[in-house]
């Protein structure tokens, strides 16, 4: 695991080498405090962490926040998982850093043949970082793809409102106005029968208020939560439109 904000990941009392060294040994105990060590110090050169020798021996204060981030990058990779989770890895760090530790990532895919799985509300990094995308909503997943059925053919309307509300550049203006997402997200505690989506929806029916909708295979990749996509809704929602009328 990857977390967002190294500061806090990392124990502020103990020197760096101290939480790499337990984090070895919780796993393995017949390691010696010298081979562990050795990993570590092996750990924090492969993550490009300068001057590494003497930052191991440094408190979590006296690094950078990139630093610390690689830090807990190499924590993470210590014990050869097949899976990194990162949440928010790049949230706490200025853009240039944030370019650096996802260069980084993407290395480390590439070189240890790790999956990554990226939790992150930044779209940008999604379409620069990812090849496939999960898009969650209220703790439900509504729609998954790839990067080009996210990005250049959204299904559910949750993810069409992400897209829409996000600037766009024409030269050195924003291009259109934005459109925000009416409403706000109900609460984690509040139990739906329904869509969660349903009542900040545009296209929402009374059926999506009552009941959630099963998953619908669009292609290969593409799957989505929606009654929109299920056969005869179309003429169904025509129906209950003019009803209300």
């Amino acid at each position: 695991m990857i977390y967002q904000d190294p500061m806090t990941a990392l124990n502020p009392v103990l020197r760096i080498k101290e939480q790499l060294i337990e984090t070895i040994l919780s796993h393995d105990s017949k390691i010696s405090r010298i081979v562990a060590y050795q990993r570590a110090l092996h750990q924090l050169k492969m993550v490009k962490i300068p001057s590494a020798e003497e930052k191991i021996n440094q408190y979590p204060m006296q690094l950078s926040g990139g630093m610390r981030q690689r830090v807990v990058i190499a924590m993470s990779l210590l014990n050869n998982p097949e899976i990194l989770i990162a949440d928010e890895p790049t949230t706490a760090l200025d853009v240039t850093i944030q370019a650096q530790i996802l260069d980084l990532m993407r290395q480390i895919q590439r070189e240890m043949r790790k999956a990554i799985i990226l939790i992150t509300h930044d779209l940008g990094v999604v379409a620069e970082f990812c090849t496939r995308v999960i898009v969650m909503y209220s703790g439900i997943i509504v729609e998954e793809g790839t990067i080009e059925d996210i990005f250049y053919r959204p299904l559910h309307p949750y993810t069409i409102g992400l897209l829409n509300s996000l600037p766009y550049m024409d030269g050195d203006k924003i291009k259109g106005s934005l459109e925000p997402i009416p409403g706000s997200p109900p609460s984690p505690l509040q139990k739906l029968a329904g869509c969660p989506f349903a009542p900040r929806c545009k296209s929402g029916m009374k059926l999506c208020l009552r009941h959630m909708p099963d998953e619908v295979g669009i292609s290969e990749f593409q799957k989505v939560k929606c009654f929109l996509y299920y056969p005869g809704v179309e003429a169904g929602k025509k129906k209950e439109s003019r009803m209300a009328g």
